[in-house]
């Protein structure tokens, strides 16, 4: 699909589609855009008395999630259990490009986001004593994820507009059956047919502050 690799605002890297006319990430920062809607408004709002934490991540793409997830499970020392579905994997002389190991790992840990994406696809893989890995190749559309497991999914598929098949009422329902009571959902966008079809399905959401760039993003909680 003629992907190019381009530097957004914090000077992290992410991946442009010409084909869609769309990047992997917001062009005012890929870091500062995946901490803020995943790490600080889904994770951080978890209840710290959770145990092993479950996470299902939908669009596996850069890694970045997955990889800003790991570094949080070492720094709480917590277990977590991460699964990420991807129905269209990057070549390795792609990722292997992206300057993320460089911003966020210490020089000891940079082979960590190398595992993310060398890790098998179809099975668990262990990455480090803390983050187990299982990624699924597969579209979201025909994935069939077990009943009340993830504590936290991140929703980070491309737009509205590109993908509207994945922003339904149907795909957002299947996703509240496979999340624990008290589970939380983040996802960039407000859209108005995006917050039908997640009321819809179950969830109570919230707009809140996006980061830079984004004056807003979506919060949605599976009521306990």
């Amino acid at each position: 699909m003629n992907l190019r690799i381009v530097s957004t605002g914090d000077q992290s890297d992410t991946i442009f589609v010409p084909a869609l006319n769309e990047s992997y990430h917001s062009s005012h920062g890929a870091v500062q855009e995946s901490m803020h809607v995943f790490i600080e408004a889904g994770l951080s709002h978890l209840d710290p008395a959770t145990g092993t934490i479950n996470v299902l991540e939908v669009g596996f793409g850069t890694g970045l999630n997955a990889l800003l997830t790991l570094l949080e499970a070492e720094r709480q020392g917590k277990k977590f259990e991460y699964t990420a579905i991807e129905a269209y994997p990057l070549e390795r002389g792609l990722w292997r490009q992206l300057n993320y190991p460089d911003m966020l790992c210490t020089p000891g840990h940079k082979d960590i986001y190398e595992k993310l994406h060398l890790a098998p696809w179809g099975k668990p893989e262990e990455i480090t004593n803390f983050f187990r890995l299982h990624k699924i190749h597969n579209r979201l559309e025909e994935y069939s994820p077990p009943v009340e497991t993830f504590d936290l999914v991140y929703f980070d598929a491309f737009s509205p507009s590109t993908q509207p098949e994945l922003w339904t009422k149907e795909i957002f329902l299947k996703l509240f059956l496979s999340m624990k009571p008290g589970a939380i959902l983040t996802t960039y966008s407000v859209k108005g047919d995006v917050i039908r079809a997640l009321r819809a399905s179950g969830f109570i959401v919230e707009k809140i502050p996006g980061p830079p760039g984004k004056r807003q993003i979506t919060r949605a909680l599976k009521h306990i």
